[in-house]
Formats: structure tokens, sequence, C-alpha cells
């Protein structure tokens, strides 16, 4: 089986410091990258000064309108709540999502991150795809004691036999979680290249940080890419990745 997969934090559907409503653009572009599971990261799921304010912010969530007709299935995952509404995490399906949790994984009250969690039905597989789509701290102990959450999470409700795909922006520039993961679970980083770094892609317009990650078990690896350019950068302050799997 192949799978392709992609991961983008879409800034809440505005393009960096804020200063364009990009989704219906954000929209048509990744419906052009064709990817069968998109993991998404600040995700509106209801701003009502936004909606008051842009006539044409959609009138559905952000993950309900990037979803329509195209990805039959999605999982929100809602993190940050105040007063104007609230933004999480999203998985975007081809196929049956059949089980999905969002576990809160925030290590104070400045910031509030989930790891969202979805079981997805694989075609011609007997076997159950686990997505988790994350959105780590910008604190590196928060950033340990939440990849310690997601490790354990892994050991109590991922068979070691079944597919795992982990993706988000992991805020990890120094790549320390790659190593306890590659060491704990046995994941690997689609997109690290020989000196097992992991691609650029934050500034979008000219990425200098290694923050956003494709982690996968059980796939072999056919393709990848980092999607940056000026298209891709009038979208989110970060740059989207995708991988092309192969169940292995």
């Amino acid at each position: 089986m192949n799978l392709h997969v992609a991961t983008f934090n879409i800034h809440k559907g505005f393009s960096q410091f804020n200063r364009r409503l990009m989704v219906h653009e954000l929209r048509d572009r990744l419906r052009l990258l064709g990817a069968d599971i998109v993991f998404l990261q600040e995700v509106q799921g209801q701003h009502r000064r936004h909606a008051a304010r842009f006539e044409d912010w959609p009138t559905e969530p952000q993950y309900e309108f990037l979803a329509h007709e195209v990805w039959s299935d999605f999982a929100y995952g809602r993190n940050a709540v105040y007063g104007q509404g609230h933004h999480g995490n999203a998985i975007l399906s081809r196929y049956p999502i059949v089980r999905a949790e969002n576990q809160d994984i925030s290590t104070h009250n400045l910031e509030h991150r989930g790891m969202l969690h979805c079981e997805i039905e694989m075609p011609g597989s007997n076997l159950t795809l686990h997505c988790v789509c994350l959105h780590l701290s910008l604190h590196e102990r928060g950033r340990r004691r939440q990849v310690g959450a997601l490790i354990e999470r892994i050991h109590r409700e991922v068979p070691d036999r079944a597919p795992l795909v982990v993706a988000g922006d992991f805020n990890d520039w120094r790549n320390l979680a790659g190593r306890r993961l590659a060491s704990a679970l046995g994941l690997r980083e689609a997109l690290a290249d020989h000196w097992d770094r992991p691609a650029r892609s934050f500034p979008a317009a000219f990425p200098l940080l290694r923050l956003d990650r494709i982690y996968v078990r059980g796939f072999e690896v056919d393709h990848t890419q980092a999607h940056r350019g000026r298209a891709w950068a009038r979208l989110s302050d970060h740059a989207a990745l995708s991988a092309h799997l192969r169940l292995g």
C-alpha cells in the first residue's frame, strides 16, 4: 500500500504577521498537494471577531472548510479556548477515521497544547493506521515532558506492529525529540538528510529552523518534499512537508 501524507502549520488561516486571510488559497493549495492524510496545526475552530471582520470568513470551522469534498473524514482537537473562540490540531483523511481522541499535553497555563490521535482504516489491509498530530511547546522543558507523554501514549495505545505516523510542529530546532523517538519507539524522520537533520521549515520565506516533522514506523519512505517558494510562503509562516510512503 502507498500512502501520501503531509503536515502544515497553517497559522490560523492567515499569512505571516497576520496581514491577509489566506484560508481560501490554502484550501486550493492543499488540494493540489493531493495528500491522502493531512496533519494540520493552528487550525481555527471558531473566532467570532474574525467572522464579523472578514466577509469571506468560512461559515464552518476551518477543518471542515479545508476538508470539503476531498477528505471525507476529519478530526479536530480543540486546545486553546478564549473569549472569541478556539483553535487546535486537525487531521484530514481520505480514509475512514474509526477513532479519535485529543489528549491535553499542556505544561503551563500560557501555552495550551494537545495531541490528536486517530485510528484510520487502510484500504487493502487488515491493519489499522495510527496517526498522531501535535504542536509542541516553545520551551525545551515543556517539549521534554510532551515527548514523554507521546511515548507513553504510543506504548499504551498502539500495537508494536501497527503502522504509525506522527507529524506536526515540534519546535525542536536542536533535534532532541528525534533521538528520543527513535530510541523509545523506533520512529524515523521521513525528511532527515544524510546527517540525520530534519528539513528546514521556518520561516517559510527563508527557512532556517528545522521545526516541522513527519515521523514514521512500519513504512518505507519513497519520496519527500519541503514545499517552499513564494506561493507557499504566502500561506503561512511555516513550510508544508510531505512524504510518499510504502507499507513495509
